[in-house]
């Protein structure tokens, strides 16, 4: 895909449309559902609690519904994240993005991190559901981004993202290259944290996004609108 050549609905497409906020309320999930909607992104990213509500919304959209699993830190058990997963898709979701243990990653236990995963993206392809593994790259080093890809290209999750959005950085245009050169070429790769405007929409694009997580659609896309003439 190429930000050069992307139409202003293939855009819109990519974005998981996303409110993640404590003080969240059942309007704002019902705005952030309508504001999907009328933009036709791919998701909208929220945590499980509302998973039901959201999936009252857009019963009748293309639009789906995406849960957080084990969200924004990933320091739950695989027992807990899997119950979580498995409740969400119950009450409606369409995709799963879970958190990868960072603990568990940096204490060396790469199997714990593999099984996790599997088990997961398990439950997703039973469901025929859509799976995303968080690594949160802002804590990891290089090589711990290359090693987690490379198990994710033996899992074979339907993506892998760069951040929550709640760690001390978000999607950078490096590692979204780096974990698409490991990953292959059937995993995909979200970007998320950060995304406000669309040159760095474009930015994300380019090094091999497929998926955009961001709260700013709106704005992206009138970036996007000020850069391309209209025929």
């Amino acid at each position: 895909m190429d930000s050069k050549t992307i139409t202003r609905e293939e855009l819109a497409g990519l974005f998981d449309h996303t409110y993640l906020k404590a003080f969240a309320t059942k309007d704002d999930f019902k705005k952030l559902c309508d504001e999907a909607e009328e933009m036709q992104t791919a998701m909208v990213a929220i945590n499980s609690s509302p998973v039901k509500w959201c999936a009252e919304f857009l019963k009748d959209s293309k639009v789906h519904v995406g849960a957080a699993i084990s969200f924004p830190l990933g320091q739950t058990t695989l027992e807990v994240k899997v119950a979580e997963t498995k409740k969400a898709i119950e009450d409606g979701a369409d995709e799963i993005d879970y958190v990868i243990n960072i603990g568990e990653l940096k204490s060396g236990n790469w199997d714990y991190i593999e099984e996790e995963m599997k088990q997961i993206v398990d439950i997703c392809n039973e469901n025929n559901k859509i799976s995303k593994v968080i690594f949160e790259n802002c804590y990891l080093e290089k090589e711990e981004i290359v090693k987690l890809a490379e198990i994710a290209k033996k899992v074979k999750p339907t993506f892998v993202k760069t951040s929550t959005g709640f760690g001390t950085s978000g999607a950078t245009v490096e590692d979204v290259k780096l974990m698409k050169e490991h990953v292959g070429d059937d995993v995909q790769v979200k970007a998320a944290g950060g995304i406000r405007d669309w040159a760095t929409c474009a930015a994300m694009i380019d090094a091999g996004a497929t998926r955009i997580g961001t709260s700013s659609g709106k704005k992206i896309l009138e970036g996007y609108d000020e850069t391309h003439v209209s025929a």
